[in-house]
C-alpha cells in the first residue's frame, strides 16, 4: 500500500522536543506558531534538509564533490518523503548583474528571440542593416587605409574553449603560413594544438599582408574574398596607423552603407550583459559607474561660492583651501560671476563651467573645473588618504555610454516589433505580457518565436498571478524584498512543471496586500492540485484558513517551544483551547482597536514632502504628522518603498545625519526643524559572522565584560574587560580562536563541526573561566536566556534596561550569546528595535520600519505594537510600511498609495485616520479596513 503521508518521528533539531507528526501528501499544509517556536526547524531544517540530503546521497561520489552537502538533521526517522524544494523568504541576490528577467530565465529566451528573429539596425543612423559585398568591403579598406600597411584576417574561432587541433591542421593543409591566436601572430608549423583547452581562444587566419598603393587593389580583393570564404562571411582588416594596428570587422551579411559600420552575425551571447561579446565596454555590463557626483560636490546650492558652496575644495588642509580660494576668485573674475550669489541662481553655463571646466578660457589659460580637477587627482595620486577623501564625493551613476542599458550599441540596435531588448526588459510584467501576447512577425519569425513565446508567457502569467505585475523585468534582484524574491523563485519553479514534489515555502505572503493574497493562494492550490505537496510556514490568516492541514507549534518560543500543540483541520485547531493560534482564529484572543487616536497636526508639527518623482511616483506630496504612529499602505508596487525608503528616509538622513546616499527626486521637504535624527530599522542581519550575537549588537556584552573585570579575582589577576572577549587574544581559547567549535572539511561529504577539545565549546581558556560572578563564569552567562539574564542582573542598572527591552520585544527566549546567523529577519529587526529603545531618546526621532510584522504571530504583533506605542508616547514618530491590518487599524495616520502597482500606482489615494481611509471608495486598503472597523465607519 502506497504511503500517503510524510511521517516524522523523533525530530530534535534546534529547539524541537522529540517531535513526531504525520503530514499528508498532496495537500496544502500550513505550519504556524509564535516566532521562534520551531516552525522553520520542523519544515526547513528537518523535512527539507533530509529530502535534499537523500537526493545528494543518491549521486555518485564524483558528482557530490561539486554540490553543497547537507548534514543529517537530528531526527530518528522520516518516511514517505518525496523530493523536496525549498523556496525561502530571503532578500534577492546582491549581484548587480542579477535581474528579474535573469532569475526567471525570461532573459535567456529573449536573447534567443532577438538573435534569431530580430532585425538589426544601424546604431548611428537607425536605418536597417544591409549586406556588404566584397567590393564594398575592399573600397572601404582602401578609403580608410590608403598608403598604410594592411593585414587581412579571417576569423575562424571566436571565444570558444578547446584545443582546436582540427582547425590548425586544416590551415596547414591549405597552405596558410601564419595564424593569429589570442592576439599573437605565430607560424602554423610551430603549433600543433592549443595547450590550454579550458580557456576561451580566438583564432584568425592571416590571409595576406600588404601595403595599400596603386596596383594593390586586385591583390586586396583576392585576399578579402578568400577571407570571406574561409570565415563564413566575416573578414577583419587591421590597418597600421602611427605604429598602432586599428582593426575593423566587416560582414558579408550585415552593414550600414551610409555610416560605414559593419555588424557581425546575431548570436544570443551578443545580447548578454554578462558576456564580453555583449556587455558595454565602458561599464562591463553593469549599467552604472562610480562617478563624481555634482550634488555631493556642491551639497547646498543655496550657498554662494564665497560662503563655501564648493564643499570638495574646502577640505584638505589650510594651504589647499587657500590655493582653491584664489582659483575660485579668478573664476568669478574671468566669467563675471558674483561670488556672493547662491549657486542655484547662477546661469546654467556658469554652473557647467564651474563643475566641468572651460579648456579654452580667456587668454588660452582656461578653467579646469571642479570635477576634472578631482578626477585627475583621484587617478594620479598615490595617497590613499586623498583617494578616500575624493571618494566621498562619488556616487554610482548611470554609465555615460550605454545610459544604464548595459549592452553594446550593436545589440541595442536590434529590434523585434520595433522594440529593442533594453526597451522590452524595461517594461513591467503586465506590459511585457501584453507585448508578447500581441507579438506579430513574418512567417519565418513566427515559427522561430512560437516556442520561445510559450515559455516566456508561462512565466509572465505566473508573476502576474502572484501579484508581481508591477515589477519591471530589468529590476535588479538586490532591490527586491524578501517576499518579492521568493515569489519570483516560485515563478521559475512553476515554469519547470514538476509534479510529485514537496515544496517548502517560507511566508510567501510577505509584501503582499490583502487584495493579492487570493491570487497567491490560487497558485499554491494549483501546485497542490497537479500532484505536489505544499508545506507553507505562514502567519497570514487567509493562508491559515485555506490550509487542508494546520500544524500549530509552541506553546512558547525558544526553549519554551518546540512542541506540536495542535494538528488537523483549521476547525479542529480552533477547538483546541491550548492552541494560541486557534484562539486568535476563533476570536477568543484579538488585537483591540485603539479607543482614542493621537491628535494629528498638533501645532503644525508635520513632515511634508512635495514633488516626489522617483520610479513610478507621480509628483507625490504627502504629510506625516509628527509624534504619531503612521502606516504607509497600498498594493505591492504602488510606490510605498520608493516614497519612504528611497526618498523620505534618504532625504532626512542626508539633512540630519549627513549621509552620503542620494535621495530620490523631490521638490521640497518641510518640518526638519521639528526632528533631530532619523533611524531606519530594517531586517538585514545584525552581523555576518557567528561571533555576532544579541549581546554584542546591543552593547550589553561590553557591560558584562566590565562587570567581570570588577570581580576581586579579576582585579587580583590584573584582568581588564578585554580578557573576557572571545574575539581577541588573551582570554579566549586559542585552539578554536574563540569559536567554540572546529570545522573539518570532508571533501565530498558534508563539513563536520566538532566541539573544541581544549575548551569543550566554552570559547575561553581555563584561567578566564576561573573568574566568576555570583557563581557563574562568562561562558555560563552567554548561554543564559535573556529572560533568565533579566533576573540574574536585576540589581545592575547598566544591564537591566537593555535586557528588559530585549524581553519586551518578545526575544526573551534567545540566548545572550546566540549567533546572529541563526536569527530570522524578524528577530534581527526586533534586536535593532530593542537597541534603539534602550537608548535615551530626545523625543524628536523619526523611526522608519519596513514590514516589522514579518515572521510574527498574532500574539507577537500584539506585543510589537505595545513596544511601538511606547516609542511614540515618548514623542517620537514611527513610520511603518505595512500590509498587516492589525497594525494599520492601530495607526494614528495612514498614507495609502496606489491605486494599483507599477505604472498604475505612484499617487496618494487616501490619507488620514484609519476611519478616514476606510471611507475612501478608491482605496483597496480602505475596503478591507471597513470590514474591521465596522461601526466606527457607519457599517
Amino acid at each position: 500500500m502506497a504511503v500517503r503521508q510524510i511521517e516524522v518521528r523523533g525530530a530534535c533539531e534546534h529547539n524541537l522536543k522529540n517531535v513526531s507528526i504525520d503530514i499528508p501528501l498532496g495537500k496544502l499544509s500550513v505550519v504556524t506558531g509564535l516566532s521562534g517556536s520551531g516552525k522553520s526547524s520542523l519544515a526547513f531544517d528537518t523535512i527539507y534538509v533530509e529530502g535534499q540530503r537523500r537526493y545528494v546521497e543518491s549521486l555518485s561520489a564524483y558528482a557530490r564533490q561539486f554540490l553543497q552537502n547537507l548534514q543529517k538533521p537530528n531526527v530518528e526517522q522520516i518516511t514517505g518523503l518525496p523530493p523536496t524544494i525549498a523556496i525561502e523568504q530571503r532578500k534577492g541576490s546582491a549581484n548587480p548583474r542579477s535581474t528579474v528577467a535573469t532569475i526567471t530565465e525570461i532573459y535567456d529566451y529573449l536573447r534567443l528571440l532577438y538573435a534569431r528573429a530580430g532585425t538589426p539596425h544601424c546604431w548611428q543612423c537607425g536605418k536597417p542593416i544591409t549586406q556588404q559585398t566584397p567590393q564594398q568591403i575592399v573600397d572601404h579598406i582602401r578609403l580608410t587605409g590608403d598608403g598604410c600597411r594592411v593585414m587581412v584576417l579571417s576569423p575562424l574561432v571566436r571565444g570558444r574553449k578547446g584545443s582546436h587541433k582540427d582547425v590548425l591542421q586544416a590551415l596547414k593543409r591549405e597552405g596558410y603560413v601564419r595564424v593569429r591566436i589570442d592576439g599573437d601572430v605565430v607560424e602554423t608549423r610551430e603549433i600543433k594544438e592549443l595547450s590550454h583547452k579550458n580557456r576561451k581562444h580566438t583564432i584568425e587566419a592571416i590571409i595576406d599582408r600588404l601595403q595599400l598603393k596603386n596596383g594593390s587593389k586586385t591583390r586586396l580583393t583576392e585576399a578579402v574574398e578568400a577571407a570571406l570564404r574561409l570565415g563564413n562571411g566575416l573578414v577583419i582588416a587591421a590597418v597600421e596607423r602611427n605604429n598602432k594596428w586599428v582593426e575593423t570587422t566587416y560582414s558579408e551579411n550585415y552593414a550600414c552603407l551610409d555610416c560605414n559600420l559593419s555588424f557581425e552575425e546575431l548570436e544570443p551571447r551578443m545580447f548578454s550583459f554578462n558576456s564580453p561579446y555583449g556587455a558595454c565596454p565602458t561599464c562591463d555590463g553593469l549599467g552604472t559607474k562610480l562617478e563624481l557626483d555634482p550634488d555631493l560636490i556642491i551639497p547646498d546650492r543655496t550657498k554662494s561660492i564665497a560662503d563655501g558652496a564648493v564643499d570638495a575644495w574646502r577640505k584638505g588642509g589650510k594651504r589647499m583651501a587657500i590655493h582653491y580660494h584664489y582659483i575660485l576668485k579668478d573664476f568669478c573674475k574671468d566669467y563675471k560671476v558674483d561670488e556672493n550669489l547662491p549657486v542655484e541662481k547662477l546661469t546654467q553655463r556658469q554652473r557647467d563651467i564651474l563643475l566641468y571646466g572651460d579648456p579654452e578660457g580667456k587668454h588660452g589659460a582656461g578653467f579646469e573645473g571642479v570635477i576634472p580637477n578631482l578626477d585627475r587627482r583621484f587617478h594620479n595620486t598615490d595617497s590613499e588618504y586623498v583617494k578616500q577623501r575624493i571618494h566621498e564625493y562619488m556616487s554610482v551613476l548611470p554609465c555615460p555610454d550605454c545610459k544604464g542599458a548595459r549592452l553594446r550599441p550593436e545589440a541595442l540596435a536590434v529590434r523585434v516589433s520595433d522594440l529593442t531588448i533594453r526597451e522590452l526588459t524595461g517594461l513591467t510584467v503586465l506590459n511585457a505580457l501584453e507585448f508578447m501576447t500581441k507579438l506579430t512577425l513574418d512567417a519565418e519569425g513566427q515559427a522561430i518565436a512560437a516556442p520561445i513565446r510559450t515559455e516566456v508567457l508561462k512565466r509572465l502569467q505566473f508573476m502576474r498571478d502572484v501579484g508581481l505585475g508591477y515589477l519591471t523585468l530589468d529590476r535588479t534582484s538586490g532591490s527586491l524584498s524578501g517576499g518579492e524574491a521568493q515569489r519570483i523563485r516560485l515563478a521559475s519553479q512553476v515554469g519547470s512543471g514538476l509534479v510529485g514534489v514537496c515544496y517548502v515555502l517560507d511566508e510567501p505572503t510577505i509584501g503582499l496586500h490583502q487584495r493579492d493574497n487570493e491570487r497567491l493562494l490560487n497558485t499554491l492550490i494549483k501546485m497542490r492540485d497537479i500532484g505536489n505537496t505544499v508545506i507553507v510556514v505562514e502567519h497570514d490568516e487567509d493562508v491559515i484558513r485555506a490550509a487542508d492541514y494546520l500544524v500549530d507549534v509552541g506553546p512558547g518560543a525558544g526553549i519554551h517551544g518546540g512542541q506540536i500543540i495542535a494538528a488537523g483541520t483549521v476547525e479542529e485547531v480552533m477547538n483546541r483551547p491550548e492552541s494560541l493560534t486557534g484562539q486568535y482564529l476563533c476570536g477568543t484572543e484579538f488585537i483591540p482597536i485603539p479607543e482614542n487616536r493621537r491628535k494629528t497636526r498638533t501645532r503644525g508639527e508635520v513632515l511634508r514632502i512635495t514633488g516626489a518623482k522617483t520610479n513610478n511616483l507621480k509628483n507625490v506630496s504627502a504629510v506625516f504628522p509628527l509624534g504619531t504612529l503612521i502606516a504607509v499602505t497600498g498594493v505591492s508596487g504602488s510606490g510605498k518603498s520608493t516614497l519612504i525608503n528611497e526618498t523620505l528616509y534618504k532625504a532626512l538622513a542626508r539633512n540630519l545625519n549627513h549621509a552620503k546616499d542620494r535621495p530620490g527626486e523631490y521638490k521640497t521637504l518641510h518640518g526638519l526643524d521639528h526632528v533631530d535624527k532619523v533611524i531606519d530599522i530594517d531586517q538585514s542581519p545584525i552581523g555576518k559572522t557567528p561571533r555576532s550575537n544579541p549581546a554584542t549588537y546591543t552593547g550589553i556584552f561590553d557591560e558584562i565584560r566590565k562587570l567581570f573585570a570588577q570581580v576581586p579575582e579579576a582585579k587580583m589577576r590584573g584582568y581588564k574587560p578585554g580578557r573576557f572577549s572571545f574575539n581577541v587574544k588573551g582570554g579566549r581559547c586559542e585552539h578554536c580562536q574563540g569559536a567554540g567549535e572546529m570545522r573539518i572539511e570532508m571533501h565530498f561529504l558534508p563539513d563536520v563541526f566538532v566541539t573544541c577539545e581544549q575548551c569543550k565549546g566554552l570559547r575561553y581558556n581555563r584561567e578566564t573561566l576561573e573568574v566568576k560572578y555570583k557563581g557563574l563564569n562568562i561562558a555560563d552567562v552567554l548561554k543564559m536566556s535573556i529572560n533568565d539574564a533579566c533576573h540574574f542582573f536585576k540589581n545592575v542598572p547598566t544591564l537591566r534596561q537593555g535586557l528588559v527591552t530585549l524581553a519586551d520585544v518578545g526575544l526573551g527566549y534567545l540566548a545572550l550569546g546566540q549567533s546572529s546567523t541563526t536569527l530570522s529577519g524578524g528577530e534581527a529587526q526586533r534586536v535593532k528595535l530593542a537597541a534603539e529603545l534602550a537608548k535615551k531618546s530626545t523625543g524628536r526621532t523619526v523611526y522608519i520600519m519596513d514590514e516589522p510584522t514579518t515572521g510574527l504571530h498574532f500574539a507577537d504583533i500584539k506585543r510589537l505594537l505595545d513596544v511601538l506605542m511606547r516609542l511614540v508616547n515618548r514623542g517620537n514618530t514611527i513610520i511603518v510600511i505595512e500590509h498587516n491590518l492589525d497594525v494599520i487599524k492601530s495607526a494614528d495616520w495612514i498614507v495609502d498609495m496606489g491605486p494599483e502597482g507599477g505604472d498604475g500606482g505612484g499617487t496618494v489615494v487616501a490619507y488620514g485616520t484609519p476611519e478616514d481611509v476606510a471611507m475612501c471608495k478608491e482605496s483597496h486598503t480602505g475596503r478591507y479596513l471597513k470590514k474591521i472597523l465596522g461601526k466606527r465607519v457607519g457599517k
